[in-house]
């Protein structure tokens, strides 16, 4: 849970500073361009790497970010939250067919045991995820409330931003737990049947 308030940290402060500078984009997107540098830069001190999703969430903030400070247009930056999603949906989606584990089974997989099938659609959820989440941002950014002003509208975008994909990932990621534990109870018992079978087996043999 920790590492989940700190990975959105940068987007938090996005938001903060939205709202302090009296709804300055441009301000906002400079504290998180600046956010995500020190992120990653506490990330490499700590652990002498950076993980993947922090090096496609720095390149893609760096240029987004970038763009919309040059031409003072937020397009860009609302764009950056969709291709991220995209990103890491296609990523996923690509470990399905690279290797022998897909990616949430090679971060799972030493801690939990579970059937191949069971891997695929965890997977696979999080690539919909990633999908739809993209999606939905493309829709609040520049569809939703088309009858407001463009302040209107970009405020509706910022909230959605902090507190409708925070909350989306969040839901999502309580799904999921849910769903895992269903599943390591099921294979517990299963696994417990077996024992007891080969244990009834071995009786048999001996009293043979």
């Amino acid at each position: 849970m920790l590492k989940f308030i700190y990975d959105f940290l940068p987007i938090i402060i996005f938001f903060g500073t939205y709202k302090l500078t009296d709804n300055d984009i441009y301000a906002a997107t400079t504290a998180a361009i600046i956010a995500t540098l020190i992120h990653s830069a506490i990330q490499w001190f700590m652990h002498k790497k950076l993980e993947n999703q922090h090096v496609i969430n720095l390149v893609v903030i760096l240029f987004f970010g970038s763009l919309t400070l040059l031409f003072q247009d937020d397009t860009f930056i609302k764009w950056k939250v969709t291709v991220i999603n995209w990103i890491f949906g296609l990523v996923l989606l690509g470990s399905q067919f690279v290797g022998k584990k897909n990616i949430i089974q090679r971060q799972l997989g030493e801690a939990i045991q579970l059937p191949e099938s069971i891997w695929v659609r965890l997977n696979m959820m999080w690539v919909a995820f990633f999908m739809f989440c993209g999606l939905l941002n493309l829709y609040v950014a520049f569809y939703y409330g088309a009858e407001l002003t463009a302040e209107a509208r970009q405020a509706i975008w910022v909230d959605f931003k902090m507190y409708g994909m925070l909350g989306l990932t969040f839901a999502f990621m309580i799904f999921q737990i849910f769903y895992l534990q269903r599943h390591i109870l099921v294979e517990e018992i299963i696994e417990d049947i077996s024992e007891e079978r080969a244990e009834e087996k071995a009786k048999e043999k001996e009293t043979i």
